[in-house]
């Protein structure tokens, strides 16, 4: 005779399943919201306590609102590296730059071609793809230790210090004052402003913590669900999630014709998420950070690639045209289908793979080669 107790096991398991399941999604979009709300927060209080304090807007725009769209970056790995998820950690900050390169500018320029200032090629750019490659050098030995993230925590100050003097220097308003009429730091102070700008800065700080542990224990357990590793999980959803805030800041100023600003924020935001993110994470780790094969033969190469790819196609008039948008974009979808087609062991893998290591991507890099040469002749004449 049947019993409840063995027949409907299965049922109970099943439903249990489906519980965990949208529990899972539940947590991953809740995350999200709480990490895109509490940077906004974040951002505006902080920045209008800056000007209380009597800095300039444009320092505020280089260093608060630039860095602030980065705070669920800075959440999430911080978190997860004190978790022991150091995979999550890590593949949020290389799938977050591969994402803010390919998706925010292929996607902001297909809306309209954005102008490259002179600054960002000679300056942010090669800083850009100088930490790519200090990370990629660091990690190469299958860990990233306190000192590794020291030496990245350090590169960011200093940064910073020298953004904060060039600009003091040229003495110019012009993004300054744009990012000063966002966040209202022109405006007559009100009574108690202070304390309401002190409220918003703890309040987003904690939207940010309380939505990057839902964030991680989300993924942690989607990752489980799915039979995926959680550096996929990093370098896809956690990325995307996280970037949210660069996507809204980029698009919204392209569409505005602040079209300088949509790509500094991404090249920004990059060089902030190796340095400080990477750094910091690396340093609240109770142990060091562990880099898998897997990120170290693929993923960094990939982010370094990205980020060198910049500088021929900034160059070459310094307009990042529509193709070149379409090109960005397309570069993202065959990343994600690779990760997608890699992680299931899709049919056909070796042929995937194939195409793009002897087609794709030489193709690519002599199309490169040719427009940065067509440029820098241009340049010359």
């Amino acid at each position: 005779m049947l019993t409840c107790e063995t027949s409907c096991r299965p049922l109970n398991e099943e439903m249990s399943g489906d519980f965990m399941t949208l529990m899972t999604f539940v947590y991953l979009v809740a995350g999200l919201v709480l990490l895109v709300v509490g940077a906004e927060l974040l951002v505006r209080g902080a920045a209008r306590l800056a000007a209380a304090f009597g800095i300039s807007p444009l320092v505020i725009g280089l260093t608060v609102v630039a860095f602030g769209t980065s705070a669920p970056e800075m959440a999430v790995s911080v978190q997860s590296a004190w978790a022991g998820s150091g995979d999550i950690a890590i593949g949020n900050v290389i799938g977050s730059n591969i994402f803010n390169v390919l998706f925010i500018l292929g996607l902001s320029a297909l809306i309209v071609p954005l102008i490259v200032s002179r600054q960002l090629i000679r300056l942010d750019v090669p800083v850009m793809i100088g930490a790519s490659l200090l990370v990629y050098v660091l990690a190469y030995d299958g860990e990233l230790s306190r000192l590794d993230g020291a030496l990245l925590f350090s590169g960011v100050l200093i940064y910073t210090v020298f953004l904060i003097i060039k600009s003091r220097r040229e003495q110019k308003d012009g993004a300054g004052g744009e990012f000063a009429e966002e966040y209202g730091l022109h405006e007559q102070p009100k009574p108690y402003a202070w304390l309401v700008n002190l409220g918003l800065l703890v309040g987003g700080l904690a939207l940010l913590v309380v939505g990057s542990n839902l964030l991680v224990e989300g993924a942690v357990a989607l990752a489980r669900a799915l039979g995926l590793s959680e550096l996929v999980i990093g370098l896809t959803i956690i990325a995307a999630g996280t970037s949210l805030p660069e996507v809204a800041t980029s698009i919204i100023a392209a569409i505005k014709g602040e079209r300088d600003i949509a790509v500094g924020n991404v090249v920004g935001s990059n060089i902030f998420n190796i340095l400080s993110v990477l750094g910091l994470a690396s340093l609240v780790s109770p142990t060091a950070l562990v880099v898998s094969a897997n990120a170290i033969n693929f993923d960094f190469p990939v982010m370094i690639a990205v980020a060198i790819a910049c500088l021929p196609l900034f160059f070459s008039g310094y307009v990042i045209s529509r193709w070149k948008g379409a090109l960005f974009f397309a570069y993202y979808v065959i990343y994600t289908l690779h990760l997608i087609v890699v992680a299931t062991n899709t049919p056909g893998f070796e042929t995937f793979q194939h195409a793009m290591t002897w087609y794709v991507l030489p193709l690519t890099a002599v199309t490169l080669l040719g427009v940065g040469i067509r440029a820098w002749h241009l340049q010359r004449n």
